[in-house]
């Protein structure tokens, strides 16, 4: 028996040794350094904003900041939102791409229907822009070279931002010796025109968007209840005017920007023929503008973080803020 244990002993402990003495190669990957980390920045207050007069609430904006050492240049990301709420959280897949390709990314929050009605939304956009060039340094921010771009309500926001630079009228609130002016603008799916979002729709949709409670007429005209107008936005021409980015064409051509405009075909919140109108109208002005349809797209989905539909944004903006 101790003939036995003994044998048994000795074969364990060769055993050890042997897996002891036993290599595993490790893999061993060959890395080419073609991207930067990405850092956060989120919940920056960067004003405060009045509600129906009264009321404050402070709005915030979320940055991507890629690392590196040279400043940047910088996208603001306005956020859609039917106008009627503004989640800068929206969209991060976008926000992700023009980051890792080299931008510095603002997702900002701004006022909306019912509390709040135009111009308030706007101005909230240029404060943002005003903030951010005042905080460059601290961001790695090249304030000389400042891009904008929205979905939906946010590509109405950002076209309107374009079509007023160097205008003063809805330059309000804090840092007003910065520029709100950018060097380019992309408006993804949004409206032109107050009177048209339904255009291309059948009869009761565009009925639905004459109402007094459709979104676009609280966001042009108010709540009755808290000093605005009732009717819907067909019976108010001149705020409707007012408030579409459309009238800026004209009224301040001289200092259109390059602009790119995206629509759906298969969009059936806001017509496609409203970021054609916007096209039409800068094209017969000979400003710079670019106009893409994307097959089967809706108003929002799958297709806008696409890689060929990501690529024609980033292209946009290497073009007028890098090159």
């Amino acid at each position: 028996m101790r003939k036995v244990l003994l044998a048994l002993l000795v074969v364990a402990l060769l055993s050890s040794f042997c897996y002891a003495e036993e290599k595993f190669e490790s893999k061993y990957l060959d890395v080419e350094l073609t991207a930067n980390q990405i850092n956060l920045y989120e919940d920056i207050p960067f004003a405060q904003g009045y509600w129906r007069g009264s009321m404050m609430y402070a709005l915030h904006m979320d940055i991507l900041v890629p690392d590196g050492k040279d400043p940047m240049p910088l996208i603001v990301f306005v956020t859609g939102g039917g106008f009627i709420m503004a989640p800068k959280n929206n969209w991060i897949q976008q926000r992700m791409r023009l980051a890792q390709a080299g931008y510095v990314v603002a997702s900002i929050e701004y006022r909306y229907a019912p509390l709040s009605k135009f111009p308030l939304p706007l101005e909230d956009c240029k404060t943002a822009i005003r903030w951010l060039r005042a905080h460059a340094d601290m961001y790695k921010i090249d304030a000389n070279r400042v891009g904008i771009l929205g979905n939906s309500a946010g590509g109405y926001l950002s076209a309107f931002v374009g079509l007023t630079n160097g205008m003063k009228e809805f330059d309000k609130g804090d840092f007003l010796d910065y520029s709100s002016d950018v060097l380019c603008a992309a408006d993804i799916f949004g409206i032109s025109d107050l009177n048209n979002i339904g255009m291309d729709y059948d009869e009761e949709n565009q009925k639905g968007h004459a109402s007094a409670g459709a979104t676009e007429a609280l966001w042009a005209l108010g709540t009755p209840t808290f000093g605005g107008k009732d009717g819907g936005i067909l019976a108010w021409p001149e705020e409707s005017a007012y408030a579409s980015p459309i009238t800026y064409v004209e009224k301040n051509a001289a200092n259109l920007v390059p602009m790119l405009m995206m629509h759906g075909d298969a969009d059936t919140l806001v017509s496609p023929g409203q970021t054609d109108l916007l096209y039409q109208a800068l094209k017969a002005k000979g400003a710079v503008a670019e106009r893409y349809v994307v097959k089967n797209a809706a108003h929002g989905g799958p297709y806008w973080v696409q890689e060929p539909v990501m690529k024609i944004m980033v292209d946009f903006f290497d073009t007028y803020l890098k090159k």
